[in-house]
């Protein structure tokens, strides 16, 4: 049973890992990420296996992350619940908020990403699609160093099913996530070239 690298080990590997896997990203240019977010999301709903009725987190799209605009509008077309996620606070798991189309979204204080308001209902998704920097086949993905979604899905799975979707672009792919003791993993990775779906865990890493 492999054991998880020690800390200062496993957090330069993932630096090192994460900067490459975002020039990689930067490289592939304006126009074939929104042809890739468009394939992605074609794949993401029919990963879900219909969308009508489900309550699905989506992520507000930061800099030259894959565009969710695409996969918003065929989950609204689907009649499914959108909901984005609206920081708390900075050590605290995420809460969502639902989305419809035509909302007016703030942008947060922290990072100046869009978020509904206080007045958009809370929602617990069953679905919830996870931004990345970098991921492998096993489920391990690397965030942006903060913990946020680890944090949430930690807090969500101890209340209720939700299955964790990965979304990003292929060239995202890494060999080998080093994995941590605090790491979620999700359960499938959607990208524009195919949809991954993780084996269950069969050890503890």
């Amino acid at each position: 049973m492999s054991r998880p690298a020690p800390l200062s080990e496993a957090v330069a590997s993932k630096a090192s890992l994460r900067a490459a896997a975002l020039a990689r990203r930067a490289a592939m240019g304006a126009e074939a990420r929104a042809a890739a977010a468009r394939a992605a999301a074609e794949r993401a709903v029919a990963a879900l296996d219909g969308a009508a009725g489900k309550a699905v987190g989506l992520f507000a799209t930061f800099r030259d992350e894959i565009d969710t605009g695409p996969l918003a509008d065929l989950l609204w077309a689907a009649g499914a619940t959108v909901a984005l996620p609206v920081m708390v606070a900075r050590d605290a798991p995420l809460l969502f908020r639902r989305w419809q189309a035509g909302d007016t979204l703030a942008l947060s204080a922290a990072y100046a990403i869009p978020e509904p308001g206080p007045q958009a209902p809370e929602v617990d998704p069953e679905f919830l699609l996870v931004p990345l920097a970098a991921f492998d086949r096993k489920g391990f993905r690397i965030g942006y160093g903060a913990g946020f979604y680890d944090r949430t899905l930690a807090r969500l799975r101890a209340c209720r099913r939700v299955t964790a979707i990965g979304y990003a672009f292929a060239c995202q792919e890494v060999e080998r996530v080093p994995a941590e003791a605090h790491d979620e993993r999700v359960d499938l990775v959607v990208t524009e070239a195919e949809t991954i779906r993780i084996p269950p865990r069969t050890t503890a890493f």
